[in-house]
């Protein structure tokens, strides 16, 4: 696609597995097996794709994926595959990792940060040396001070080594100082995760990050029981997708195992999944 000035590509990073219960938390699982069918461990395929961004004299990347600092234990329980180092990704697009000039990171979580960083004889350096990475300052302050039920997803060598030489930038609400991409905000899966909106002139992109991880879950009770706040997750959910339908937005889904980009419509039993959009 072509946003904005923007040429979007999508970055598929890595493959992994979840608990598909716990991806979409009350939801019974005859109704999401259907969508996206379980292992025999009740594990779901997905992946972790992260969005490029050139133009304007940027190559931007938006979230990073799980990288490469997983031991073969840690492998093992996600069930990652496929997984690429980010500078093999960028190959495909004809760029390397010094080329990146912005990481814009939803959140902090290890699926979506976990590639910000690398071994380096033992030591986790910037995987992006000339990229400034952006993260909202109540998600850091989350990510470092984080409660028993999400502390497990936080690693401090995501963060802590642009922290150190100054590569980090941390905003505070909507003021990302790059053209053409504004920020919407979401708790309710995390305290400050922020979406990038890529507005062009007839239409828009948005990364949904995990508001929406996949597009089965579109429908407002499906999220995931990941979630924090879940409440306030199916109603920044509706609000965002009543936005979408309106304005034309098309959704960049960082999750889901086969459909990259869709449109939404308002369909007989609410909103519900339009066009797939290659990307």
């Amino acid at each position: 696609m072509d946003v904005g000035g923007y040429k979007c590509h999508a970055v598929e990073m890595c493959d992994f597995l979840l608990d598909g219960g716990a991806m979409f938390g009350v939801v019974p699982k005859p109704l999401w097996d259907r969508k996206i069918p379980s292992d025999a461990k009740n594990r779901i395929p997905l992946k972790s794709r992260s969005l490029l961004l050139c133009g304007h004299g940027r190559n931007i990347l938006i979230d990073t994926g799980c990288g490469t600092k997983f031991s073969e234990k840690e492998l093992a329980i996600y069930g990652v595959t496929a997984t690429r180092s980010p500078d093999e990704a960028l190959r495909d697009y004809g760029l390397s990792t010094a080329e990146i000039t912005d990481v814009i990171l939803t959140h902090l979580h290890f699926d979506h940060a976990g590639g910000t960083t690398f071994l380096k004889e033992g030591n986790a350096v910037p995987t992006f040396p000339n990229a400034t990475y952006y993260i909202q300052k109540r998600q850091l302050n989350w990510a470092k001070y984080p409660t028993l039920r999400d502390r497990a997803s936080f690693f401090a060598e995501n963060w802590t080594p642009m922290e150190t030489n100054g590569q980090l930038r941390v905003l505070d609400g909507n003021n990302l100082p790059i053209d053409g991409i504004e920020l919407l905000f979401s708790d309710g899966h995390t305290c400050g995760q922020q979406l990038p909106l890529i507005t062009g002139e007839t239409e828009s992109l948005l990364f949904c990050g995990d508001l929406i991880p996949t597009s089965a879950h579109i429908p407002i009770p499906w999220h995931m029981g990941y979630d924090n706040q879940p409440l306030l997750i199916m109603s920044e959910k509706e609000g965002v997708l009543k936005q979408a339908v309106a304005k034309n937005w098309t959704l960049f889904f960082e999750h889901d195992p086969t459909v990259a980009a869709a449109t939404v419509k308002e369909g007989r039993k609410g909103i519900e999944l339009d066009q797939v959009v290659k990307i």
